[in-house]
């Protein structure tokens, strides 16, 4: 979860360790808002994977998305699960959210679903209302028209038309998994591996030192180290607000801000990736909001395909930020992050935790939240997910969705309809799962 922000980190850079036998701290029992559309707890009813999931190979199980509700994921053997991790961060509002579903009934709103259009030549009469309403920020390429000598030499893969530029990113970053975004991406072995690439610069990203307070020289040091300049001229720089897939690795305000003025200095481009972090996740609709400057990012336009885009995405964006307004979503985020993250200080007193002493660790806590089973695991999970599919042990439900990251990291992304009584029913679970955990 995003919103845990730094702080967090300051778990996740501990090892796992047990304490005295009897020592146990149980989260209070927030007051549950009504809710006719969610669950109200998790429900286990068989191991995971289930007998409608077995034999599924690198998939984890099969969802019943038609049963799963707000913050709850139900598989397809009625396993009810408390869904922390969200689709890898992408369901905003969790499952089957009343005012996406009217949106998609809405008769006035199904040509949209039914109608694709090649937007770059053919777009439908009510898209500047709808992208004004969801999305509107473009940067042209200016008034320069192309020379006769760039335009001969970019088909031909030559400078002028084609510059020898490139592209600066981060170790551990994650950008995507197309050609040009796989030569910045560089948090896991598989997305790189056999897959030919740019040779584009690569700088390091801070490792921070925790706690914060008693290593202030030390991640001075390190983030000038990471800032300090060399190397090829970049056309522009591309960097995540926090490094998801890479180990939810942060970052102070002063280095990205002084990163954006080296940008600005000469001339180059500056991208920041918040496929993760925006929407609200950090309590901020976007995380460089948290910057404290009034000029924290570009946004280039250079793309055009068949598509490029789909207009009924941004029905459900219009709405996603009606939602996130009329409920006071950053408000519900700031409130139950500050509670989750209350509730794993308290828990240090038992025990230290979120980032294992090494992944077998990790990846025997993932599947204990979610299943419980009482065999410890030590074959490698999936991992993209953290999750596998492990022979059947003695069962004892659990039924909590969480996922991994970088070496031996927990990554927490509930939804933003996430609110104390589910941090109170989260931090419960996770402690009875650590005080069996050997």
């Amino acid at each position: 979860m995003a919103l845990l922000s730094r702080n967090l980190t300051v778990l996740l850079q501990q090892n796992l360790r047990l304490v005295t036998p009897g020592c146990r701290y149980v989260s209070q029992t927030a007051t549950k808002t009504e809710s006719e559309f969610e669950y109200d707890a998790p429900s286990m009813k068989t191991p995971i994977p289930g007998p409608r999931s077995k034999n599924v190979g690198a998939i984890n199980f099969f969802c019943n998305y038609e049963e799963s509700r707000g913050n709850y994921l139900v598989d397809a053997d009625g396993n009810r699960m408390l869904d922390l991790y969200t689709q890898i961060s992408s369901v905003p509002l969790g499952y089957n959210h009343p005012a996406l579903m009217k949106v998609l009934s809405s008769p006035s709103n199904l040509s949209a679903f039914i109608n694709r259009p090649a937007l770059g030549i053919l777009p439908p009469e009510n898209f500047p209302e709808k992208l004004t309403e969801s999305l509107l920020s473009n940067k042209e390429r200016g008034s320069n028209s192309p020379s006769a000598e760039e335009t001969s030499s970019c088909m031909i893969n030559q400078s002028p038309g084609c510059p020898d530029l490139s592209i600066l990113s981060f170790m551990g970053a994650f950008h995507g998994r197309t050609m040009g975004c796989l030569a910045t991406t560089h948090s896991k072995i598989i997305h790189k591996l056999d897959i030919p690439s740019f040779d584009w610069p690569i700088a390091p990203f801070p490792r921070l030192k925790y706690p914060l307070e008693e290593f202030v020289q030390e991640n001075l040091q390190e983030e000038a180290r990471c800032l300090e300049e060399k190397g090829k001229p970049v056309a522009g720089i591309v960097i995540e607000p926090i490094q998801a897939e890479g180990g939810d690795n942060h970052a102070s305000a002063d280095f990205f801000i002084k990163l954006r003025n080296i940008a600005r200095k000469h001339g180059c481009a500056f991208h920041v990736d918040e496929v993760q972090t925006g929407g609200g996740a950090t309590g901020k609709f976007w995380a460089h909001e948290h910057w404290g400057t009034n000029d924290p990012a570009d946004i280039g336009y250079r793309i055009f395909n068949t598509w490029m885009g789909d207009p009924s995405k941004n029905l459900f964006l219009s709405e996603v930020l009606n939602v996130i307004r009329r409920e006071n979503l950053l408000e519900e985020v700031t409130r139950s992050g500050k509670t989750l993250l209350h509730g794993l200080y308290e828990l240090q007193g038992t025990f230290c935790a979120v980032d294992a002493r090494d992944d077998v660790t990790r990846d025997n806590l993932l599947l204990k939240l979610r299943d419980k089973g009482k065999q410890e695991h030590t074959e490698k999970p999936n991992t993209h997910t953290r999750f596998s599919v492990f022979p059947h042990t003695p069962f004892l439900s659990s039924g909590v969705l969480l996922g991994g990251c970088g070496e031996k990291s927990i990554r927490f992304r509930p939804a933003l309809i996430f609110k104390d009584y589910h941090a109170h029913l989260f931090l419960n679970i996770f402690n009875d799962v650590l005080s069996d955990h050997k």
